[in-house]
């Protein structure tokens, strides 16, 4: 028999929780009654099984990506193909987009289903998004991943091209390669930007410096698809030239990201210091935390 995921209304009586195992999704769908009911019950349904399609080529989820892939399953298919522009440059398993490409599955149901004005689907800060005509999107931009704090709101327009915003940092629920506290991407779609998140936080580094300790990721945790990889558990006192280094090699890899058309922008956080990479009203600057009104232009 088939689990159930947990499904509940929030207390606000607009946000569905939906939780199975890792996946743990808030949803806020926006429309006639009907029609976000009808996406809700599609997302529970979607949801159901979902896991166990995951666990079910796990193996492969969870090696080295390469330019073709055996894998079957559309969630699966979808992270492959979110981080197979990577592969030929760095290490990267289909497993660096999972929360995204789940929250974009689930999306897609609810949008198969209903017909909606506004959806968002938040799987653990990778967030999925439709946006009608005339509607927007805030997004929060927290100094760290596992932080309450927003320091700074951008405005997603249904006119622009992102529909996917992922944060990634060593914070956050997965291990980094990197020293960065956040880096918050904007991309075509959750999985896009999952990936990318992964791959622009692990360049946020100071390869050999003393201050930063590293551990085998599987020291940490046994199955981690990293292996004997290096990751970050700690980073001591940075001098100011330090943070910059540190965030101009993320920032050049996310100007490389964004030439390719991979990222519609991004935002890297380390040690209170911001640079923002972007196009349109999404400016390049840094700045401290207590100085940005002008950062990004919500």
């Amino acid at each position: 028999m088939t689990r159930l995921p947990q499904i509940a209304m929030l207390s606000d009586g607009r946000r569905l929780h939906l939780q199975d195992g890792p996946i743990d999704l808030i949803i806020e769908a926006r429309g006639p009654a009907h029609e976000v009911q009808a996406a809700y019950e599609a997302a529970a349904r979607r949801l159901t099984g979902l896991l166990d399609e995951l666990c079910a080529e796990l193996p492969e989820l969870r090696a080295a990506a390469g330019e073709r892939t055996s894998l079957r399953g559309m969630v699966a298919r979808r992270m492959h193909a979110a981080v197979a522009p990577y592969a030929s440059d760095c290490f990267i398993t289909p497993m660096a987009a999972v929360a995204g490409s789940v929250a974009e599955e689930i999306l897609g149901a609810m949008l198969d289903a209903a017909s909606l004005d506004r959806v968002y689907v938040n799987n653990g800060g990778d967030i999925a998004l439709h946006l009608g005509r005339g509607e927007h999107f805030a997004v929060g931009l927290m100094d760290r991943p596992d932080s309450d704090g927003v320091i700074r709101t951008m405005r997603v327009d249904a006119d622009d091209p992102v529909r996917g915003i992922a944060t990634s940092g060593r914070h956050g629920r997965s291990f980094s390669l990197g020293i960065a506290d956040a880096v918050t991407v904007l991309a075509a779609t959750a999985s896009q930007a999952d990936a990318a998140a992964t791959i622009i936080a692990n360049a946020v580094d100071l390869p050999g410096h003393p201050g930063i300790i590293r551990q085998p990721a599987n020291e940490l945790q046994p199955d981690s698809d990293l292996g004997a990889r290096l990751v970050t558990r700690n980073v001591g006192h940075l001098s100011q030239r330090d943070i910059a280094a540190a965030l101009e090699s993320g920032a050049e890899c996310a100007r490389q990201l964004f030439d390719r058309g991979l990222i519609e922008g991004a935002v890297l956080r380390l040690c209170g210091d911001m640079l923002v990479v972007g196009t349109k009203d999404i400016r390049e600057q840094r700045s401290r935390p207590l100085a940005l009104e002008n950062a990004v232009d919500a």
